[in-house]
């Protein structure tokens, strides 16, 4: 089954401390081996074990698709040869730097945080190789955490608007879904790790929401 629930050290966010994408899920140092071996059995990645400006929330701190990797700040030279292993590190810096937080994107497209400038826009589109535009889930520029794309579909926050969705499945290419997850948690991204093959989500996860989710990534048994 291509669907988990587990616990990252106690706490069902996984999507704040694993950051996945096609190829490999960046994880921190502290990531128990069970953990280490269902991300890659179950997604099918390599499992890369770093920490992002000596940080554990990988999830975060970093934005990945296939073409590249971004941060918001310069990271430490063991960290970049980590990051590298998943592709060209690009640092777009700005007071709003927890990249994964404020970019929701896959390989089609980003959304990207409203406050940053069209300069730094622009350069995270460049990075990912994608086109890249700002915008909002359910009226917060955390996108990164209010959803979460794969390259088959998106699950954003309940309430996302029309507008936005419209907007989403425009500039990612993929059909968009609203779900919660964590038993009612409307912030998904915060909730899970995911690519076009499987995600692993937090234990609380009720049976309908893991229906919800499967639908909203086009993922099935």
């Amino acid at each position: 089954m291509p669907v988990g629930r587990t616990l990252f050290r106690g706490s069902p966010y996984l999507g704040v401390y694993l950051r996945t994408g096609e190829r490999a899920t960046l994880v921190p140092p502290a990531t128990p081996g069970p953990l280490e071996h269902d991300l890659a059995r179950l997604l099918g990645v390599e499992v890369v074990r770093t920490t992002v400006f000596e940080s554990e929330v990988v999830g975060a701190l970093v934005a990945v698709n296939s073409h590249g990797v971004v941060v918001g700040d310069e990271p430490g030279e063991r960290e970049r040869a980590a990051l590298e292993r998943i592709g060209p590190v690009s640092v777009v810096r700005h007071r709003q730097n927890a990249m994964g937080n404020n970019v929701l994107a896959n390989d089609h497209g980003a959304i990207v945080h409203p406050e940053l400038p069209r300069e730094a826009v622009d350069e995270i589109g460049r990075a990912l190789r994608v086109p890249a535009r700002p915008g909002t889930v359910a009226g917060l520029g955390t996108v990164g955490m209010a959803g979460a794309a794969t390259n088959r579909g998106a699950i954003v926050h309940p309430k996302a608007t029309e507008r936005e969705v419209a907007l989403l499945e425009e500039v990612l290419g993929v059909p968009v879904h609203r779900s919660t997850a964590n038993f009612g948690v409307p912030i998904v991204g915060a909730c899970l790790t995911a690519n076009s093959r499987a995600f692993l989500v937090g234990r609380p996860t009720t049976p309908v929401e893991i229906v919800h989710l499967q639908d909203g990534f086009g993922i099935f048994d």
